[in-house]
C-alpha cells in the first residue's frame, strides 16, 4: 500500500505523538509498504528520509502542554501538493481536530481516511468548540482509532460516534535487550530512580517527585534521581536542601539507546504525572526494559499497569504517598522483581509487531470498494482564497 501519515506536531521538539508516527512509519516500511509522513519541521531540522517537512511551527499551549503547530495558506498549499504527489491508497491523520496540518489534510482530502485520536481530556473546551465547525470534515473519516479507552471516551463525548481502541506501540526488543550502564545502576546503599518527561510541563509531575525526595532519602540517604528530558532547569531544584539537590542528576535529552539503557539500569521508574495522559507509553518502555514502575493512579496508567499488578500505584499529586510507595519497594527486592517480571510480560501486547497489524487491518478495511485518496474540490475554493497568513 501507499500510505500517507500526517503528524500535527513538529519534529523540531519530538514528543509522544511524533515518536508514535515515526515508529509506525518505520514498521510499515519494514513490512514493505510505501510510506510518507507530513509533519511540521524547520528546513534545518534533521528528519528521516520518509518525512516531508511542512515548515516552521509556532508554540501553542494545549492540554497542559505546549504543542508546536503550523497553519496557514502556505501550509495548506504544501498539504495539497503532498497529497497530489503521494497518490495514497490510505491517508492516516493523527489528532485530526488539532489546528495544524491534521485539520488542513482533513479539509483537503477525500477517499480512504483513517484518524487516530491520542488526546484524553473529557473537559476539553477546544474540542467542544471545534465540533460544530469540523463536523462536515469529520464525516469524511472512514475509520477512527483511539490509543486508549480514555481517548475513546473523549472522542465519544466531544465528537460523537465511536472509535476502535488500538494502543500505542513500542519496539519491546529495543528496551528488553538494552545493556546495564554502570553510570545509572543502583545499589542497596545508593538506589537509583528515573524520571522521563519535559521538565517545564507541570502535568508530568516532576515537582511531586522532588517534594517526595526528602522523605525517601530520610530512609535511603544514598538515593539518586536521574531526570531525562528537555526543558528549562532554572529554579527547578529550588526549595530542596543542598544534599538533596546533589542527589538529582539532570541528564537532558538522551538518544533512544541511552534511554533504554537508563530504564534497564535503575531500581525504579517513577511516573508522577498529574493528568492529561491518555495512555502512558513511557510506562510500557520502562516495563519492556525490566524496570519496576511506580506511577500515579491516573485511569490511563492504572489500565496499563493492570490495576497495580504490573506496577505500583500511588495517589495522584501526593508526594507523601509516593515517598511511602518508593520506600516500601526499595526495602523489598522481591516485590520489585515481581513487578518487573509481570510488567515485562504485559509489555509484549504493545509490541509494534502486534499493534501495527491491527492498524494495517483497519487500512485494509477502509480500502475495500473505495477510491484512492484525492482532493476535496468542495474546500479547494476556500483554500485558494487564502493569500497571506501565518508562515507555514
Amino acid at each position: 500500500m501507499r500510505i500517507g501519515l500526517v503528524c500535527p506536531y513538529s519534529f523540531d521538539v519530538p514528543g509522544g505523538v511524533q515518536f508514535h508516527v515515526r515508529d509506525l512509519a518505520e514498521h510499515l516500511i519494514g513490512a514493505g509498504h510505501e510510506v510518507s509522513v507530513l509533519a511540521p519541521a524547520d528546513d534545518d531540522t534533521p528528519v528521516p528520509p520518509y518525512v516531508v517537512a511542512a515548515g516552521r511551527a509556532v508554540p501553542v499551549k494545549y492540554n497542559g502542554s505546549v504543542a508546536r503547530l503550523t497553519f496557514g495558506p502556505m501550509s495548506a498549499a504544501r498539504v495539497r501538493r503532498w497529497l497530489s504527489d503521494g497518490d495514497f491508497d490510505v491517508l492516516h491523520i493523527h489528532e485530526p481536530v488539532t489546528p495544524s496540518l491534521a485539520v488542513l489534510a482533513l479539509w483537503s482530502a477525500t477517499g480512504p481516511i483513517v484518524a487516530t485520536f491520542h488526546t484524553a481530556n473529557l473537559r476539553s473546551r477546544a474540542m467542544q468548540a471545534a465540533q460544530p465547525l469540523l463536523r462536515p470534515s469529520l464525516e469524511k473519516i472512514s475509520a477512527r482509532i483511539a490509543v486508549s479507552e480514555d481517548a475513546r471516551r473523549t472522542v465519544v463525548e466531544h465528537l460523537g460516534g465511536d472509535a476502535v481502541v488500538i494502543p500505542n506501540g513500542v519496539y519491546v526488543d529495543r528496551f528488553s535487550s538494552a545493556r546495564t550502564d554502570p553510570r545509572w545502576t543502583g545499589t542497596p546503599e545508593h538506589p537509583t530512580l528515573a524520571f522521563v518527561g519535559r521538565l517545564d510541563e507541570p502535568r508530568k509531575g516532576l515537582q511531586v517527585l522532588l517534594r517526595a525526595l526528602p522523605e525517601i532519602r530520610g530512609v535511603f540517604p544514598g538515593t539518586r534521581v536521574l531526570v531525562l528530558g528537555r526543558g528549562d532547569t532554572e529554579d527547578l531544584l529550588e526549595g530542596l536542601r543542598e544534599d538533596d539537590r546533589h542527589a538529582v542528576e539532570l541528564l537532558g535529552p538522551l538518544d533512544d539507546a541511552d534511554k533504554a539503557a537508563l530504564l534497564h539500569s535503575v531500581d525504579l521508574y517513577v511516573a508522577p504525572h498529574t493528568g492529561g495522559e491518555s495512555f502512558g507509553i513511557v510506562l510500557v518502555e520502562a516495563m519492556s526494559a525490566g524496570a519496576p514502575v511506580v506511577a500515579s493512579d491516573l485511569g490511563a496508567f492504572g489500565r496499563v499497569l493492570e490495576g497495580g499488578s504490573c506496577g505500583a500505584l500511588f495517589a495522584v499529586g501526593d508526594p507523601h504517598d509516593l515517598a511511602a510507595t518508593v520506600v516500601r519497594l526499595l526495602a523489598d527486592p522481591s516485590e520489585r522483581a515481581g513487578l518487573a517480571r509481570r510488567g515485562s510480560r504485559a509489555a509484549g501486547r504493545y509490541d509494534w509487531s502486534r499493534v501495527a497489524g491491527q492498524v494495517i487491518a483497519v487500512y485494509e478495511t477502509v480500502r475495500l470498494g473505495a477510491d484512492r485518496v484525492g482532493e476535496d474540490l468542495r474546500t479547494r475554493s476556500l483554500l485558494s482564497r487564502w493569500r497571506e497568513g501565518p508562515a507555514g
